[in-house]
């Protein structure tokens, strides 16, 4: 893995001076449990290590806690849950890949209910699929509902997944629905610009790659309907934005001149997937360069800054654990690819950093769950348990399991 020896480390002194956004709360104002939170977020880490398996378990059980507390109550997953105002609505974006999640875990854990919970997830989203194909933005209560192509490509991740495992027509019609959306929408150049999210700012989003992934999806059940095609179109235009260090322009919810290890992830992975589809060696080289610059911010303990800028220097103070989980996934991946090993070692790492911050006993509503931030008053997901940041944490883990092997020696 290359190096860059003129991208200086920041002490832990150094960190504590970077800036981050945090919620007009005042320590007076926030809820008991809150402040409780936030003062144990800022002593170090327990040395304990829960293992993988122990991850896999405790944010699975989350996952189905979040799915029943939702408060629409409707078979989808809460958005999160909140230690200011507690359960939220579901949210149809992360149900959907929270599918092939519940779906993986079922059989690695031999928990054949997940299936059903799977169904659920299923039979929910079919029915708030609107006239179009397309999916709404925000959980089920936000308006205005207007399909969303983000939203619509990660709920398409699920209905493939659905369709591969339970082979009804009801849900390959959904899934051919959805995948036909993106594909006729889709501008010349590659870009999606006809649906944009009324909830996040209104610019090119090259982590959209995350959506060509749900085509390769589909592309795998149904080859001949161009939905492979459109997906390449987009990483091709999204590889366009990537500067020689690996760092990607125009990718985040809100700031692409720091954009969040979370979109980073979203990015990195649709990529990989791009390559795994097609096989196209620029593909690969472009992923490359983008994990071998995380690899090198990776901190020795596993911890990863959730913001970065255009020359990799760190931006805040907080890691976002969700972006940690994806990177892990990524970079597991590419070893499964045949690359370098030590990809793996950086995403154990990882993994491990993630694992630290989850508490599997006291609240159930906390138990298992995946912080948004750590420290939990950080930015990103404020004070917030996300069912996303779960599901990319019981992947991590079930990536390293596999890393493992059935003796628990790595490869």
């Amino acid at each position: 893995m290359s190096e860059h020896p003129n991208r200086p480390r920041r002490s832990a002194s150094a960190r504590a001076l970077l800036p981050t956004l945090r919620i007009p709360w005042t320590g007076a104002r926030l809820p008991a449990r809150a402040r409780a939170a936030a003062a144990a977020d800022r002593v170090p880490l327990a040395a304990h290590d829960m293992g993988p398996a122990g991850a896999v378990s405790g944010a699975v059980a989350w996952l189905a806690r979040a799915q029943d507390c939702s408060r629409s109550a409707d078979g989808g997953v809460a958005r999160h849950y909140s230690l200011l105002t507690g359960w939220a609505n579901s949210y149809p974006e992360t149900t959907g890949y929270i599918i092939p999640t519940l779906l993986e875990a079922a059989q690695a854990c031999s928990r054949p209910q997940l299936m059903e919970r799977a169904r659920r997830m299923l039979d929910w989203l079919v029915s708030i699929q609107l006239s179009g194909g397309g999916f709404q933005g925000g959980t089920i209560d936000q308006t205005p509902i207007v399909p969303v192509t983000f939203n619509t490509g990660q709920i398409l991740i699920g209905l493939a997944a659905g369709a591969r495992h339970f082979d009804e027509p009801r849900y390959h019609g959904a899934m051919h629905a959805a995948a036909r959306f993106l594909r006729d929408s889709q501008d010349a150049d590659g870009a999606w610009r006809q649906h944009r999210s009324p909830f996040a700012k209104s610019d090119d989003k090259v982590y959209e790659t995350h959506v060509s992934w749900g085509l390769f999806e589909a592309a795998r059940l149904a080859p001949d309907h161009g939905y492979q095609e459109a997906g390449l179109r987009q990483v091709e235009w999204a590889i366009g934005h990537q500067l020689p260090n690996g760092w990607f322009e125009d990718n985040c919810l809100n700031d692409s001149n720091a954009p969040l290890t979370h979109t980073i992830g979203y990015t990195l992975r649709g990529v990989l997937e791009a390559y795994r589809s097609s096989g196209k060696r620029e593909f690969l080289a472009a992923a490359l360069l983008t994990a071998n610059a995380l690899g090198d911010c990776l901190e020795p303990d596993g911890r990863l800054v959730g913001r970065f800028n255009r020359d990799w220097q760190p931006c805040v103070d907080y890691a976002c654990l969700t972006g940690s989980a994806q990177i892990a996934i990524c970079w597991f991946m590419l070893t499964e690819m045949g690359q370098d090993v030590r990809f793996a070692e950086l995403a154990c790492r990882a993994n491990a950093f993630v694992r630290r911050t989850i508490q599997l006993g006291g609240d159930p509503n906390t138990a298992g769950g995946v912080k948004g931030s750590h420290p939990i008053d950080g930015e990103y997901g404020c004070f917030q348990y996300l069912n996303w940041a779960a599901k990319f944490a019981v992947d991590a883990n079930l990536c390293e399991l596999h890393y493992l092997g059935s003796d628990g020696v790595r490869r």
